[in-house]
């Protein structure tokens, strides 16, 4: 019984990893069949190369500016700024959800203007941040961590609000203080809520941050896509949006190694 139960599961496994390698397989070829019709389409004329460029251009303008440096220093200013707003994105927004479950009598003042920022275009904050702290990172950094901010507060928020009552009526029945309620109860229920908050923060710290760099930035990603359609340089263009393709996945593969470094230790 044990040695039947044994090779179903081999071959479950078997199964299970001849799926993986199709998956993967197919997922390169629908990427290599993309880039060879785009440059047969660019060749053919079928597609404007010089509005949509071409693979064999966008590659040989990431040799140029690879050789020149160039590539190295405008991708790490952008990661940069994006691990920056990340994390003070997430800071900022898990501490401020604390607050506001600590005292609930300011949550539901706050709670009206809370929606208010969530709803606003942070697009349109671009100007003030300029503005009050000029044509520099810190303003970059202001812009990514204002869209990050209020969707880690409210998700945050919402699943401190979610945990249930009565873990916390048995704790506040031994005596438990309002701190060893938020460490042993509210925080440890929320941990895969935090996780996916700090799924979705990464990809907005990024938005937050090619915005910033559109409108207050001499070096970085988003700086090159603005300069690249300055110029009608449309290469440089999707260039710069291929790297931040490849960026953003990576970040998320970081977020997703966390994960799981998380939950095996819980």
């Amino acid at each position: 019984m044990s040695q039947a139960v044994s090779q179903a599961h081999r071959l479950y496994l078997r199964r299970r990893r001849i799926r993986w390698a199709w998956v993967h397989l197919a997922r390169w070829a629908v990427l290599v069949a993309v880039m060879v019709l785009w440059e047969l389409a660019a060749r053919a004329r079928i597609v404007d190369p010089f509005i949509a460029s071409q693979p064999t251009r966008i590659w040989e303008t990431l040799v140029r500016l690879a050789t020149a440096g160039d590539l190295w220093l405008h991708l790490g200013v952008t990661v940069a700024e994006t691990v920056a707003g990340f994390v003070l994105g997430t800071l900022v927004g898990v501490g401020a959800a604390i607050v506001l479950w600590w005292f609930p009598f300011w949550s539901d003042v706050s709670e009206p203007y809370i929606v208010m920022l969530n709803s606003i275009p942070k697009v349109a904050l671009g100007p003030i941040f300029i503005v009050w702290l000029g044509t520099n990172v810190r303003a970059v950094l202001a812009m990514a961590i204002a869209i990050s901010v209020i969707v880690t507060l409210l998700m945050v928020f919402t699943a401190f609000r979610e945990v249930d009552p009565n873990k916390i009526k048995l704790l506040r029945t031994f005596g438990a203080t309002k701190t060893q309620i938020l460490l042993k109860a509210i925080i440890p229920s929320t941990v895969p809520t935090m996780i996916g908050a700090l799924k979705v923060n990464v990809g907005l710290s990024l938005v937050g941050t090619i915005v910033g760099e559109f409108l207050a930035s001499k070096a970085g990603l988003g700086y090159l896509i603005i300069y690249g359609g300055q110029v009608f340089n449309m290469s440089l263009v999707m260039a710069a949006v291929i790297l931040l393709a490849i960026v953003s996945i990576l970040l998320y593969y970081v977020v997703s190694y966390l994960e799981r470094q998380v939950v095996r230790q819980r």
